[in-house]
């Protein structure tokens, strides 16, 4: 009896193994790529040739992330809008900006983690990448509010952050506008939140359960990866309402770029950043998923489907990078007075 029982046992330790690899490779030639394990690897895949990253700058980039000096009103940060204590996101329907302004497209704010990842920046791809992406909200009315001739002034007036700019810059003389957004760039280009999932497509078939990997074979048996894929699983320009329009598109006036195209948002850490899509008109994760298979792939997916593919999209919640409020220095004599 005892040998019987140790060759059921071994049996399905195989087959579940087997299964397990087999399921990698199926996810990679589907389009699924792992975050990379090593560090070297991951460093050269974030990084961009025309922002040298250093640990200055990485340091500078924080303090203007956080810093809401950069908005008209003083109030508004990067962080208000992309929380990295809420999922890199705000938690609401559409983002609040200056003067409490609702975005007038009722667009919602995207997470910022792992947005190193995408191919275009922005629900309607306007970013080819970060840096160009960074200079965008600090201008706009509905966001910040705020001028280049006003970042110029305000972090020319403060000594502290003019000799953090040269440092890592390895340059003298005034601070230019484009090198803020370049900075806050950099660190974003560090929002970077591996998971179980990648340990699993990277080779530890015991990363995910055998609920998860049920779940992931259903998410890619579905055709979720002809949109979702990539390290992001997301991040590209895809037609949104491909087979049958959204049930909530009225709610703002956004339609995607001039082709009609929106930027797929990362269904990494999914599970922190409700409400989805990007009208923010949907709140809970199953109603998504299923909204997703009706007007994407025109199929009615199951309660047990969704069910399925809601418990592998569980396993995408990452490990965040540590953050540390940074100490921000203070305003000078020079330093533009608040025009709230």
């Amino acid at each position: 009896m005892k040998r019987i029982i140790k060759s059921v046992t071994l049996s399905v330790l195989l087959t579940t193994q087997t299964f397990a690899i087999s399921l990698i490779d199926e996810a990679k030639k589907s389009g699924l790529i792992a975050i990379p394990a090593e560090n070297k690897v991951l460093n050269k895949l974030i990084s961009n040739p025309n922002n040298y990253m250093n640990q200055a700058k990485l340091t500078l980039g924080m303090m203007l992330y956080f810093d809401p000096r950069l908005s008209k009103s003083g109030l508004i940060s990067c962080n208000t809008c992309h929380n990295l204590g809420l999922g890199g996101s705000d938690g609401m329907s559409a983002s609040v900006g200056d003067k409490w302004t609702i975005h007038p497209k009722h667009l919602n704010s995207p997470t910022v983690y792992n947005a190193v990842f995408y191919t275009r920046q922005s629900w309607d791809g306007r970013n080819p990448d970060l840096e160009d992406q960074a200079h965008g909200p600090i201008q706009a009315k509905p966001v910040m509010a705020s001028s280049k001739e006003y970042i110029t002034t305000f972090i020319n007036s403060i000594p502290e952050y003019v000799d953090r700019f040269h440092k890592a810059y390895g340059s003298t003389g005034e601070i230019p506008f484009e090198q803020v957004g370049h900075a806050i760039a950099a660190f974003e280009r560090t929002l970077v939140t591996p998971s179980r999932y990648d340990d699993f497509l990277n080779g530890n078939i015991k990363a995910l359960t055998q609920t998860e990997q049920k779940g992931l074979k259903t998410f890619i048996d579905k055709g979720c990866v002809s949109c979702h894929n990539g390290i992001a699983l997301g991040g590209t320009m895809q037609p949104f309402g491909l087979l049958t329009p959204y049930k909530h598109i009225e709610a703002g006036s956004f339609r995607g770029d001039k082709n009609g195209m929106v930027r797929v948002p990362t269904l990494r850490n999914i599970t922190e950043t409700a409400p989805y899509f990007h009208n923010g008109k949907i709140e809970v994760l199953p109603e998504a998923i299923k909204e997703m298979g009706r007007i994407q792939l025109g199929i009615e997916l199951s309660d047990d489907e969704t069910n399925q593919i809601e418990i592998f999209l569980k396993s995408l919640e990452g490990k965040k990078p540590s953050i540390v409020y940074p100490a921000l220095p203070a305003s000078t004599k020079k330093t533009p007075k608040i025009s709230p």
